[in-house]
């Protein structure tokens, strides 16, 4: 019953059947064959319905959609159920909606397990995630996924049922009446629905996952989610954010039958709406009705036929979902206009609010009806929508009459039944058009996505989250900023940084780069004048209010507001320059095809011209109007480096430019790609982007990442086939393709990490090949430049070839090839996979062998062309790099399937695509790939190289010195572990041959204690050469090294052999001094005896003891001061001249002058030689300086080499010997012959030259011999040494007196006589150890040597002082060696408390453990042989024969008589303790070093190791080879960074003009340079080793990295090099400007750079 009043409708409850009575009707219902369909279950499509009548002023055609039904009235058990079944549903697909838990699209897009797997079948528990995978990648069967468990348990069981033969079998009751099986079946529980599977998804995904999922579903050409009611609160949802980044193209035909292209954001699209919906349950299928108007072959909207499809359906009553018909701009297409079509899940009476909503937007509703009775509540509905203006088309399944126009215009009815589904949709789609066509006549109506979100009582995603809202908001206000502006002009105001500064810096960066002409250095640094000037420019430049917004939101600090704000920015950008692009790509298009027509008539060249001009300043413009996030990120790159370069911030920035390469890096780790190359400027900004890197490394960690790129001409399909491998969405701005070079992380799963060794993936995607948007620039260049880049950079290169046109396969090609001959060249083995796009038909093997074999020679033949250009040997592509055409060319079916725009994505191109990614992902298994470290330091070397001419030279060096040096410093450690165990082995056989305990050392016997070292040295170089990124580039040196490392075994071995032989022959000496010192001892022991034997009564009185012994004490000193000879004073001078004087008189006057003159301090030898007539003319050029400087290098080390004999010949222990004096003189002399024979056709040195200098090397090293000497006396004098041990036998004459046993004598001696061996060798091992700890923990020695190098350089800088810069130039390793000490003096200062002390007392403590093991032991050994004291004494030594230096020979003499050895363990167990402690209260700094022999110290250790190296010189700049090894020839001398040349005293011939360019310069310059000082011809520096001699052995690479350290230092000392050199740097060497604006600060920043 109706009830009406003015201003409101309200209807009565009509209670129609119960929900079963509903099921059993449509059961019974007879079907059309086209149109069947299963039984359908009335219980699964309940929904809450709305209670309440509507607010005062509604009409009554509002009114009616709130009818209060009987359902109502169950509502709460109803809801329950619903709610019940949500669960459940969510529960199987193990997703929690109730939970704060969602679905991110960062977990999603990560490379897992599951995402590589291609069947269509996977478990229950799996279902989401292939559904997601199979999406993500625009597989249309995402909904068509078999869940294998059902499957199978359905054929078990009906495997059950079979019987094997057909005996006893009623026929006619198995067809018509069993119905067991069909009851099991029901009483199982059905699949999920793949709808239920896409909503659970839906309502679980976070926004950015929601996002994607309705963008691929759009790709997918399925409708897409318009209203969603919530699934517990039934509250409706508009996700108008999801559809924010669907684009759609379309064309239709105007009045003037052109074809008009259309491109839009789809929320913004104004379309006509159809809006489909049912009343009650119909036997037609409404989707399937739907699809077959917009695409027959393919299901928009799914329905209950679709593969996959189950009875029960639990998310979808009463969503609203939209798709689009794309006219073609055909005259076969369905429809003439861009249409959309909208479907309500469910009974329409159920949802009345969407039903309100839709029909009031749409602009033709569409209703499929059961047969209704008069009273039914949905006539209502009915009869209103009826009677309204708008187009109305009933479609009636119960009548079968065909398009009828009812009696009201624009009113239609359809009937269904016993209809071809092909003939109801010819009737449809007729009704709609003369529907669409009145309602634009009559009432125009559009509809807009986004005007939905003006409706009340509906949710809108983007207003209700707060970080969406924020972000929303955010961009508005950077885009209110752009109102009203030309779009061509907006980056010039608004990113002044990135124009034309920028492109200027990009081209004098290039130039730089490549200098020409006489004056290498001084166009270098006009240049990089220039090029700061540029950087001043871009510094002064205002921030725009634009960019200061952009890095407000992004310094802010919320993640989800910054991710949101970047995707709003970039949905904002590209539809604020959309329309504009798209006018400017349809002018260039078509004065592209002017010229291209033009180009054909040869009569026609003006005018082609004339039109080729126009083309440019389009391209220009086309440039300009471009304006995404990239160029946003771009000029803030700028911003960075224009600051970094200045060194201090921009005036108008609220926070520190340091912080921008943080925010960069946050936002590739959120997915945001990153440009590597500016592809308008065509240039790497290497500044911005290593310090991108070395924030993502700081927040990431260095990981390991596996770099894939890919190459392809423009709009080949690299940026589609990527976005459905990975997900990834590149920087692509409306209306073009990728311009420059992009890279993006792929996140790997914690179980793919483990498998692959690799953590991430990093995609470079580039600008494609043979871009027509560059025509008219130097298209060939920029091409080979991108190739040979990313080509370089990448583990493995994805060359993507579209379709199958020769001639395009052709272009790229040859530069692909041309790029992979260059890293042949630079020992780079990337990998290469060719993918072949839009292939017609991919399965037709013959066909593609065909073409694999077309494909292969094409690339031998542009192999062939490549290697002309490249002068390379290489014939066939095979040469050039592992390739194998079966395995590594992909063909790829076409990407739709069918024509565009409504065709689908092709399943064969989605499965062509993952087929691709297990490719890759196999590739990652077998590549140890690169930390993120290497890569920023590989861009960086690529990038150089290809701005240097000679990029293959200059590459192949800059990755072969990374390597090399990567290489010496393992090599450092193989040697340091080598070395440190044979320290080890040396050290206990010097204890055995102090000891009496070996009489000969073998070098085989050495060889073999070092073996098991060895053999893991070995070991670890294998795997290093095998395993290292660089493995290719290693492989060259890896035979040289092991020799290198063989060789130092050897060296090792003789070395130390050499040492012990030495003790072995000091040894005997040391017996006799030893000798006489027991026999004293013995002695002393003996008498004290005998003296406490008559004073036992007095034993009580101290004093009287103390008398006695000490008159005793005096009169045995006496005794034994009269009949040991003393040990003498010496004189080193007087026997100098002893030596040198005998029989040689002239000497002897010689000797009279040289007093007075000290030659070490001189700074000219003018007077010491005599220049050959031949050689007077070079004076007037050269002067004395050069002469002045090799004898001053000769006179270095000589006084070097005599020291250090000095030093070997252990004076401090073996004593003084006038022979000394003689051997000295001797190779002073035949050092002197020597250089005299070298030098002899130029000069001669006169005869006072070697008085002078003997004299002075002598009375500089007498001081040492005096020092070691003293040494030597006085723990050898035996007075002074019986003086030391007063107190020792003190108390062994109270024990006597006391009555102690002769066992307490006896141990008491033995713990006196261990002191000095254990102290001796806990100062031994503490250094060592020292030794050990400083090469791993200080910093200037833990490394190689061209570390070590870097930290002198620093101390130098820090300390100013020139001389010691003189000794560090002129005599490199005595400085080393110097820097070495003071270094390991320093430390033991520093951490004596910390580090050294500890180790000393470990030691201590161990070897106090160890005596008294040994003490144990030989009391054990003496009980067990029934032996006395001798054995007891025999085997105790024994046992500490390799710890300590102490014999049975230390206690001869000593009495034994009495002992008892169990006794005598007790004493020592008692004794020693309190020994030990007090000598551990000695340990100081002071007593370390003159406690330890000169070989022993830990300085010397670590000179031996770390200066055992090459010390040759460049012969330009004095430059020390870096090799770490002596002798590597056949090896060319190298050092990566060379000096000025001045510093060598290098100036132009005939005047007095120091030279100031650096070798790495002059090598690449067009200057000579004469060889020797009376060299008449003169060789060009780029030939430099056809000079011959040392010049020939150099290995001196054109190079620009230039340290700013040696700028510094010639500024800083200029006034004493020119002084020290008598020569200037002015004229051609004056000094360049630039050189003056290096700090010390940036000195000491530059070693840190590229040391």
């Amino acid at each position: 019953m109706v009830t009406s009043g003015a201003n409101v409708t309200v209807l009565q409850p009509l209670i129609l059947a119960s929900p079963g009575e509903v099921e059993r009707e449509f059961n019974s219902l007879k079907l059309p064959h086209e149109l069947t369909c299963e039984p359908y279950d009335c219980s699964h499509r309940t929904a809450s319905a709305q209670t309440g009548l509507e607010s005062p002023g509604t009409d009554a055609k509002e009114a009616i959609y709130h009818v209060k039904t009987a359902k109502e009235i169950d509502l709460g058990k109803k809801g329950k159920e619903l709610e019940k079944e949500v669960e459940e549903l969510f529960h199987r697909l193990q997703l929690e909606v109730k939970s704060n838990y969602k679905l991110r699209a960062s977990d999603v897009l990560q490379i897992t397990a599951n995402s590589l797997q291609s069947q269509g079948s996977c478990t229950e528990k799996d279902l989401v995630q292939m559904f997601l995978q199979k999406l993500l990648m625009m597989n249309y069967k995402a909904r068509s996924i078999t869940v294998s468990e059902i499957t199978k348990n359905y054929k078990e069981k009906q495997q059950k049922a079979k019987q094997l033969y057909a005996d006893n079998v009623d026929v006619f009751s198995d067809i018509f009446e069993n119905t067991s099986m069909s009851n099991e079946r029901q009483n199982n529980r059905d699949s999920v629905h793949p709808m239920d599977v896409q909503m659970a998804v839906f309502h679980c995904a976070d926004h950015v996952l929601k996002q994607m999922m309705v963008t691929k579903l759009s790709q997918c050409r399925y409708a897409l989610p318009l209203l969603v009611p919530d699934p517990f609160t039934q509250q409706i949802e508009f996700p108008l954010w999801t559809f924010r980044e669907i684009n759609q193209s379309w064309k239709i035909i105007n009045n003037n039958n052109e074809i008009i292209s259309k491109i839009q954001p789809i929320y913004k699209a104004e379309t006509p709406m159809v809006f489909f919906f049912r009343f009650g349950s119909v036997s037609s299928s409404k989707s399937q009705l739907m699809n077959s108007l917009i695409n027959e072959k393919h299901n928009t909207f799914f329905h209950r036929h679709c593969p996959g499809s189950s009875r029960t359906r639990v998310l979808m009553d009463g969503v609203v979902e939209i798709a689009w018909f794309c006219p073609s701009g055909t005259y076969d297409d369905k429809f003439t206009e861009h249409v959309a079509f909208c479907n309500l899940h469910g009974d329409a009476g159920d949802h009345e609010k969407q039903l309100h909503i839709m029909t009031e937007m749409a602009s033709v509703n569409v209703v499929l009806l059961p047969q209704l009775k008069r009273n039914d509540k949905s006539m209502i509905i009915i009869e209103n929508l009826y009677k309204d203006p708008k187009p109305l088309i009933c479609l009636l399944p119960e009548i079968d009459s065909a398009l009828t126009e009812t009696s009201l215009k624009g009113k239609y009815k359809i009937g269904l039944k016993d209809r071809g589904q092909a003939d109801v949709s010819k009737d449809l789609r007729e009704a709609i058009t003369d529907c669409l066509s009145f309602s634009s006549s009559e009432s125009p109506s559009t509809f807009r996505l986004k005007d939905l979100a003006k409706q009340s009582d509906i949710r809108v995603d983007e207003k209700d989250d707060y970080y969406c809202r924020k972000g929303k908001e955010a961009a508005q206000e950077m885009m209110s900023l752009l109102e009203k502006k030309d779009l061509t002009e907006i980056k010039k105001s608004f990113l002044p940084c990135q124009g034309k500064l920028w492109h200027q810096w990009c081209q004098k960066n290039k130039e730089l780069n490549r200098p020409q002409g006489d004056d290498p250095e001084m166009e270098i640094s006009k240049k990089k004048i220039e090029m700061m000037n540029v950087r001043e420019q871009q510094h002064k430049c205002d921030i725009s209010m634009f960019i200061h917004l952009f890095m407000k939101q992004m310094n802010s600090g919320a993640a989800n507001k910054s991710k949101f704000f970047l995707k709003w920015l970039r949905i904002l950008l590209d539809e604020y320059t959309s329309a504009d692009l798209s006018h400017l790509c349809h002018m260039y298009g078509e004065k592209w095809s002017t010229v291209s027509n033009l180009s054909k008539s040869s009569d026609k060249i003006v005018a082609r011209l004339l039109k080729q001009r126009e083309l440019l300043e389009l391209s220009k413009k086309l440039q300009d109007a471009t304006f995404g996030l990239e160029h946003i990120l771009r000029e803030i790159g700028q911003i960075y480096e224009s600051c970094s370069s200045v060194k201090k911030n921009k005036k108008d920035m609220q926070f520190d430019f340091s912080s921008l390469p943080s925010l960069a890096a946050q936002m590739m780790i959120s997915g945001f790609p990153l440009e590597l190359m500016d592809g308008d400027a065509a240039h790497v900004p290497l500044i911005w982007i290593s310090a991108v890197l070395d924030q993502l490394i700081q927040k990431l960690g260095d990981q390991r990442v596996f770099v894939l790129s890919v190459l392809g001409i423009q709009s080949s399909g690299k940026s589609t086939m990527l976005n459905a491998m990975f997900g990834l969405q590149f920087a692509v701005s409306a209306g073009r393709c990728t311009r420059g070079a992009f890279m993006q992380l792929v996140k790997l799963s914690d179980e793919i990490k483990t498998q692959k060794n690799i953590d991430y993936i990093l995609v470079v995607d580039t600008e494609g090949l043979r871009s027509l948007e560059l025509a008219g620039k130097s298209i060939r260049h920029h091409d080979n430049e991108l190739a040979t880049f990313v080509i370089g950079l990448g583990n493995l290169t994805l060359i993507n070839v579209y379709g199958e046109n020769p001639s395009e396969m052709q272009d790229i090609l040859q530069i692909v090839v041309q790029a992979f001959l260059r890293m042949k060249e630079v020992r780079l083995n990337p990998s290469c996979v060719f993918v072949h796009q839009n292939v017609s038909d991919v399965t037709a093997g013959e066909k593609n062998m065909e073409g694999r074999r077309r494909l292969q020679e094409t690339l031998d033949k542009m192999t062939k062309l490549a290697a002309e250009d490249e002068v390379s040997n290489a014939e066939r592509f095979s040469d050039v790099i592992r390739f194998d055409v079966q395995e590594d060319v992909k063909y790829f079916a076409q990407l739709w399937e069918g024509s565009p725009p409504m065709a689908p994505p092709n399943p064969s191109y989605c499965e062509n695509v993952q087929d691709l990614k297990k490719t890759i992902l196999s590739c990652v298994s077998k590549s140890d790939g690169m930390m993120l470290t290497d890569i920023k330091n590989h861009i960086k070397n690529l990038w150089d190289a290809l701005l240097n001419e000679r990029f293959v030279f200059s590459f192949r060096n800059a990755l072969e010195i990374a390597a090399y040096r990567k290489l010496e410093t393992e090599y450092s450690k193989w040697a340091w572990s080598l070395r440190k165990t044979m320290l080890e082995i040396e050290n206990k056989l010097q204890n055995k041959i102090e000891n009496g305990a070996i009489n000969l050392v073998e070098e085989t016997y050495l060889q073999e204690e070092l073996n098991v070292k060895s053999t893991e040295v070995k070991k670890s170089m294998s795997e290093f050469f095998e395993r290292d990124t660089n493995a290719n580039i290693l492989i060259q040196w890896k035979t040289s090294f092991e020799i290198k490392i063989s060789h130092i075994q050897e060296n090792i071995v003789r070395e130390t052999k050499r040492k012990l032989n030495e003790v072995l022959q000091q040894r005997v000496l040391k017996e006799r001094i030893d000798a006489q010192r027991t026999q004293n001892e013995n002695a002393l022991l003996e008498k004290a005896k005998n003296l406490a034997s008559t004073l036992k009564d007095k034993a009580k009185d101290d004093e009287i003891l103390q008398q006695e012994f000490e008159s005793f004490w005096k009169q045995c000193v006496s005794e034994i001061d009269k009949d040991t000879p003393q040990v003498q004073d010496i004189d080193v001078l007087k026997d100098m001249k002893e030596v040198l004087c005998d029989g040689n008189e002239r000497f002897s006057d010689l000797w009279t002058e040289s007093k007075k003159c000290n030659i070490l301090n001189m700074s000219s030898y003018s007077e010491y030689i005599q220049i050959q007539k031949a050689y007077e003319k070079f004076k007037r050029w050269i002067g004395f300086s050069e002469i002045d400087a090799q004898i001053n290098n000769l006179i270095t080390d000589i006084v070097q080499q005599v020291k250090k004999t000095i030093m070997s010949k252990n004076i401090a222990k073996m004593g003084y010997n006038k022979s000394y004096i003689q051997e000295l003189s001797d190779f002073i002399k035949a050092k002197l012959t020597e250089y005299e024979e070298r030098h002899k056709e130029n000069y001669m040195f006169k005869k006072h030259f070697f008085s002078d200098l003997v004299f002075a090397i002598f009375n500089t090293v007498e001081m040492t011999f005096k020092e070691q000497h003293d040494i030597f006396k006085e723990a050898n004098d035996p007075v002074l040494y019986i003086a030391r041990k007063r107190e020792e036998y003190y108390n062994i004459f109270q024990k006597n007196c006391q009555g102690a046993t002769s066992t307490a004598i006896l141990g008491q001696i033995i713990c006196n006589k261990l002191k000095e061996p254990i102290q001796q060798s806990v100062y031994k091992k503490t250094a060592r150890d020292l030794a050990d700890e400083m090469k791993t923990n200080c910093e200037s020695l833990n490394g190689n040597r061209s570390k070590l190098e870097k930290h002198i350089l620093k101390t130098l800088a820090e300390k100013e002082d020139f001389k010691s810069y003189l000794t560090y130039i002129d005599n490199p390793k005595e400085h080393f060696k110097s820097f070495i000490s003071s270094e390991v003096s320093q430390y033991i200062n520093d951490k004596f408390n910390t580090s050294v002390l500890p180790k000393m007392r470990d030691d201590l403590r161990q070897k106090e453990k160890q005596i008294i093991e040994a003490v144990k032991r030989a009391t054990q050994e003496v009980d067990k042989n029934q032996g006395d004291v001798d054995l007891w004494l025999k085997i105790f030594t024994l046992k500490l024969s390799d710890l300590l230096i102490f014999s049975e020979n230390d206690l001869k003499g000593v009495s034994r008589d009495d002992v008892n050895v169990k006794l005598l363990e007790e004493v020592i167990i008692k004794v020693l303790p309190p020994i030990i402690s007090d000598m551990s209260k000695t340990f100081s700094t002071e007593s370390f070093p003159l406690k330890l022999d000169y070989k022993d110290r830990t300085d010397e250790i670590l000179i031996e190791h770390l200066c055992h190296c090459c010390w040759v010189q460049c012969p330009f700049c004095k430059a020390i080879c870096t090799n770490t090894a002596e002798d590597h020839d056949p090896q060319l001398h190298s050092v990566p960074f060379h000096r000025i040349n001045g510093l060598n005293g290098w100036h132009y011939r005939g005047t007095q003009n120091l030279s100031a360019n650096f070798c790495t310069t002059l090598v690449s310059s067009t200057k000579r340079f004469h060889p020797s000082r009376k060299s008449e011809q003169s060789i060009p520096y780029k030939y430099y080793r056809t000079a011959g001699g040392c010049y020939a052995e150099w290995s001196i690479t054109p190079d620009l990295s230039e340290l700013s350290y040696w700028k510094w230092f010639v500024c800083r000392f200029q006034k004493e090099l020119e002084n020290y050199y008598n020569l200037k740097f002015q004229g051609h060497g004056e000094i360049p400007a630039e050189w003056r604006n290096h700090s010390k600060q940036d000195a000491l920043e530059s070693l840190d750079k590229y040391i």
